[in-house]
Order: C-alpha cells, then sequence, then structure tokens
C-alpha cells in the first residue's frame, strides 16, 4: 500500500436492536470519550433529581420554579470498536453505583469501508476499497426487571461477595498461608550444607 493514500472512510453502523425503546436515553461512547464525562450523563439520568424526594407525592407544577425531572428507568450504552471495552466499564461502574439494575446485553458487528487513491493519477492504479468488521455493543440497564430467558441477560449481583475482609478465614487465606509459611526448601533452621566446622584431624 506505500503507492496509495487512504481518501476517506465510510461507516456503516448497525441498526439498533432496541429501537423499540423510544423514550430511554442513549450514551454513545466514542473513541475520544471521557469516561468521567460519561458516567456523569449517566448518572444524572438514573439518580433522581435534586428535590425529587421531597416533590415524589406533590402535584406537579404546584410548586415554584420548574419541577425536578424523575429518574430514567432505563439507560442505554452504545459503542463500537475500540470504544465497546469504554462502555463495558461505564455499565459495570454505574451497576456498582446504583445497584439493582438489571442488564440486557446485544453483540453484533458494524462495517467499515475505507477508500485508497493511488498516489499518482497517471499510475495506472486502480482505486481500492477495503471493508473492515468492527464490533458493536448495546447495553441495556433498567431499574424494572426484564426477560431472563433473552439472550444476554443478567440479574443484579452483589459485588461484597468477591472481596473478602482482611484477615477472614477460607480457602483463599489457607492458600496464602501455605504460600509463606516454612516447609519447603530454602533458608530453613532444620536444613544444613557445606563443610562441617568441626576441626579437622592434625589441628
Amino acid at each position: 500500500m506505500e503507492n496509495y493514500s487512504r481518501a476517506r472512510v465510510v461507516e456503516q453502523p448497525c441498526v439498533s436492536p432496541f429501537a423499540d425503546l423510544p423514550d430511554t436515553p442513549e450514551v454513545r461512547v466514542r473513541g475520544g470519550s471521557k469516561i468521567r464525562n460519561l458516567l456523569r450523563f449517566a448518572l444524572s439520568q438514573l439518580e433522581a433529581g435534586p428535590g425529587w424526594a421531597q416533590k415524589e407525592g406533590e402535584e406537579a407544577g404546584s410548586g415554584p420554579g420548574p419541577s425536578p425531572a424523575p429518574p430514567c428507568g432505563r439507560l442505554l450504552f452504545s459503542a463500537s470498536g475500540r470504544a465497546v471495552s469504554k462502555a463495558i466499564t461505564c455499565a459495570e461502574v454505574v451497576k456498582r453505583r446504583l445497584t439493582g439494575l438489571h442488564q440486557l446485553t446485544r453483540l453484533a458487528q458494524s462495517t467499515v469501508l475505507e477508500v485508497w487513491e493511488p498516489l499518482e493519477a497517471g499510475s495506472g492504479l486502480d482505486s481500492l476499497t477495503v471493508s473492515r468488521k468492527l464490533p458493536a455493543v448495546w447495553i441495556l440497564l433498567s431499574r424494572e426487571p426484564l426477560d431472563p430467558e433473552q439472550p444476554g441477560y443478567q440479574a443484579p449481583g452483589r459485588y461484597d461477595a468477591l472481596w473478602a475482609p482482611e484477615g477472614a478465614g477460607g480457602a483463599g487465606a489457607g492458600l496464602r498461608r501455605r504460600r509463606g509459611g516454612g516447609g519447603g526448601r530454602g533458608k530453613g533452621s532444620g536444613r544444613h550444607t557445606g563443610r562441617s566446622r568441626e576441626p579437622g584431624k592434625g589441628q
């Protein structure tokens, strides 16, 4: 490809598998997106706005000023290519922050067309079109229960069981004790190597 230069790139996005959820906010994760900005927007959609807890039982518009927006029940992350891992990270952080979220994941492939033109117009070379496949992911987080029979469903999990407190017993602690304890080869008090320090005969 030393005689070619890339002229343009055309991305053919996939059709969203959650097109039937028009009222669900979508967070489109790009390669240059900042995780902190994505999390700030996602949490602002799922968490209750300021004053919502106080006005939840009041009639809308009864108080002065604009009424606070209620939290959304669903949120969708979408990404393709290198941004897939970033979208997964954002979804996991949101689930750690807001417990009880149901997850539904869909995978697909998007097509990217790269058009390459010859460097010299009179070289007799034709333009090339290279097609590449990129992974795409959609992650739906919902406060309401989803269908557990659907592929890609993940129930709300408990993360406290993944981290055992320091000093707690168990198989891991026993393994650490076996690794750190004695009984193996090395510097031990019961093994002596080398010549004896007793004076030899004739000394």
